[in-house]
């Protein structure tokens, strides 16, 4: 037991880490996501294709080869920038589009009667999507989206492969140097994972209660 407390500062430092990963990402693709969702049911073509073909190939995109790209394919081509920086690139051109398609649904939930009579007290498309379609579709889709985030938290460990010391990686180097309480600090790090991901899911759940849109 003194064995494994002695190691929590590196547990803590790699905690640290993973929920900086999760809060600028998530936070990020929550802005892009929302402007992705806007884009795909803006009145003009060029816009909608742009979101359409963001969506498909962003989301069908394996996380690892994001991972690739912003680590090594964008320092050849001269954007050279701090691992964890490049780390919030991956994360949140990875996650925009499932944030995206998850506020779309939502959209395609708001009563189209509430569009046309923004549009008819002179509201133009900004508005009536900011002030009146945007608000009801957060409401419906608050589940989605913090499942959106859940599955962000785990997409963190990825980093861990890619030079950023998050707990996924610091969970690794500490088993390779402490064979003997191998799993106590595997059930260290699953402990710290759910300290993150068990909140969510219970603020996902009482957000619906107090949230909840008829249809």
């Amino acid at each position: 037991m003194a064995q494994l407390w002695s190691l929590m500062p590196q547990f803590w430092e790699g905690f640290r880490v993973t929920l900086l990963l999760l809060v600028v990402s998530g936070v990020l693709a929550l802005v892009l996501g929302t402007l992705i969702a806007a884009m795909r049911i803006s009145p003009v073509p060029v816009l909608r294709t742009f979101a359409a073909v963001w969506t498909e190939v962003a989301r069908n995109t394996p996380l690892t080869l994001v991972f690739f790209f912003t680590m090594f394919v964008m320092p050849m081509l001269g954007i050279r920038l701090p691992f964890i920086l490049l780390a919030f690139v991956a994360l949140t051109y990875y996650t925009s589009p499932f944030v995206a398609e998850a506020l779309r649904s939502g959209i395609n939930g708001v009563p189209v009667g509430q569009a046309e009579a923004a549009r008819s007290v002179g509201l133009g498309f900004g508005q009536t999507v900011s002030l009146v379609v945007l608000p009801q579709a957060f409401r419906m889709t608050v589940p989605p989206l913090i499942n959106v985030f859940i599955a962000l938290t785990k997409n963190t460990s990825v980093a861990g492969g890619f030079f950023v010391v998050e707990l996924f990686a610091e969970t690794r180097q500490l088993a390779n140097d402490n064979g003997n309480i191998v799993i106590p600090i595997l059930l260290v790090a699953a402990a710290l994972y759910l300290v993150i991901t068990v909140p969510l899911g219970f603020a996902a759940s009482q957000l619906e209660k107090r949230w909840v849109v008829a249809r």
